[in-house]
């Protein structure tokens, strides 16, 4: 009897091993989780820190503006002297707000035969990297904001004593804007002029055609920026409006030509200011009207006593039907003063019309057909141009775009250049 209870107590103490055996296992196991958590935790620490350091930093660059303004943050013997490093390299720029960076571009190639009877006129054959552009906009806050976009025309400028190089370095918009309420904001810097389509929507994607339309070129003169302040704002059902007084142009004799009046902001002279005012309304669906208006007393800044004030009318329209769409615009300038009288530039005219059909999301047709003039009463005959182009768009994204239309140009007289051929172009934005 006693052999028999060995086996027992044998079982009994296995079975008691066991559960120990068992702890000794979730023992180790758990110290094993606890060194993993240990070696996590110091992994969040230094992130922690490493957060820290960056708002430390971006303290550091708040604590700088409001220094200055209070008229010490703008010493730049400052701007080294920072907290951080990125304080010490940076100073105040960029601690804070939201910045945006973009562009856009194209490039052309024109294959045009100069039609006209004079022995010296030459044709066009040319590849032109026409506008390089580089966008900046900068949130210093949800009300507050900076807007610019400095271009290059032509792929580059060279210091000739001949001035020969084709290309030019500007700013072609450089502007602070202030919310004043959700449907109300002021303005104020270089400005593009709100009148026609072209001069504020230019990016290559969003029209037809290789070239801008010459109306939107001649006599509303795209790209035209001006120096000054304003309101932009909408009320109502649709309606939409902007107000801006601004350096104005300054054109000259003998023919008074108003593209060439464009001063650009730069160090433009301000003897006489001009306003411009537009009213757009977009209503009904399909539909977009609008109306602008720009007056300047003296259009030579002083320069020419035989002329005097200019006024600028002009009107757009936009019918959408599906997929159709007609696309029309007309502009025209009166200048008072013999000067411009003498020659037949006091009335500057000139219109377009513009059917397109968007075959498919990527692929649209259009035609366009478009007169204009800068000497509409010229005593000396007819100066009216008239174009009709043709062509498509194909957009392989949204954002980028290829371009092919043909030109038939008609000019005034046999000796006058007059252009036909074809375009190619492509170009992009983001």
């Amino acid at each position: 009897m006693k052999r028999r209870k060995i086996p027992v107590a044998l079982g009994f103490a296995l079975a008691l091993a066991s559960p120990l055996t068992a702890a000794a296992d979730e023992t180790e196991a758990l110290k094993s989780e606890v060194e993993q958590l240990k070696a996590q935790n110091r992994i969040i620490m230094e992130r922690l820190e490493a957060t820290a350091d960056m708002l430390e930093s971006m303290q550091g660059g708040t604590q700088m503006s409001a220094a200055g303004a209070s008229g010490a943050g703008h010493d730049h013997a400052m701007l080294g002297t920072g907290t951080t490093m990125r304080d010490r390299t940076f100073g105040i720029h960029g601690s804070t707000g939201n910045t945006t960076v973009g562009g856009y571009g194209e490039l052309h190639y024109n294959n045009w035969t100069n039609k006209s009877s004079d022995p010296t006129a030459e044709d066009v054959k040319e590849i032109d990297l026409h506008r390089f552009i580089l966008f900046m906009g900068h949130e210093f806050t949800d009300r507050i904001r900076f807007w610019s976009e400095l271009e290059v025309e032509h792929a580059y400028i060279k210091d000739t004593s001949s001035g020969s190089a084709p290309g030019e370095v500007s700013i072609e918009q450089a502007f602070l804007e202030f919310d004043l309420t959700p449907d109300l904001a002021a303005r104020a810097g270089v400005l593009l002029i709100p009148v026609g389509f072209i001069n504020e929507t230019h990016e290559p994607p969003t029209f037809y055609g290789v070239e801008r339309p010459n109306v939107e070129k001649y006599i509303i003169p795209t790209t035209w920026r001006e120096g000054g302040a304003g309101l932009t704002g909408r009320f109502g059902q649709g309606f939409s409006y902007d107000v801006l007084g601004h350096s104005g142009l300054m054109v000259s004799a003998p023919d008074y030509k108003i593209r060439g009046g464009r001063t650009g902001a730069g160090e433009a002279p301000a003897d006489d200011l001009a306003a411009t005012a537009r009213l757009n309304w977009a209503g009904m669906p399909g539909l977009q009207l609008g109306v602008a208006g720009q007056y300047q007393s003296d259009i030579t800044q002083g320069t020419d006593p035989a002329a005097g004030s200019a006024t600028l009318l002009s009107g757009t329209l936009v019918w959408q039907v599906s997929r159709f769409t007609l696309r029309g615009l007309y502009a025209t300038w009166r200048l008072s003063g013999n000067g411009p009288k003498l020659v037949g530039a006091d009335e500057q005219t000139g219109w377009y019309l513009e059917p397109s059909w968007l075959v498919t999301p990527k692929l649209g047709v259009f035609a366009r057909y478009s007169e204009w003039d800068n000497s509409v009463n010229s005593p000396s005959g007819p100066t009216d141009y008239a174009q009709i182009d043709a062509g498509f768009n194909y957009w392989p994204h949204e954002n980028v775009v290829l371009k092919f239309n043909y030109q038939d140009q008609s000019a005034p007289t046999a000796t006058a250049d007059e252009y036909d051929g074809f375009s190619l172009g492509v170009g992009y934005m983001f």
